[in-house]
């Protein structure tokens, strides 16, 4: 059971840090369902 598990998520990246494309592929492995990823970049 994973706390992630049946869950949706919106993964928001950062360029200098963990991009969008690892945490929604954490998140899938965690069984949730990832609706948007995207790196972005905060200044």
């Amino acid at each position: 059971m994973s706390i992630l598990n049946g869950k949706t998520v919106i993964a928001i990246g950062d360029r200098d840090g963990i991009p969008g494309p690892a945490i929604q592929a954490c998140a899938e492995s965690a069984g949730a369902n990832v609706i948007f990823s995207s790196t972005e970049c905060f200044v």
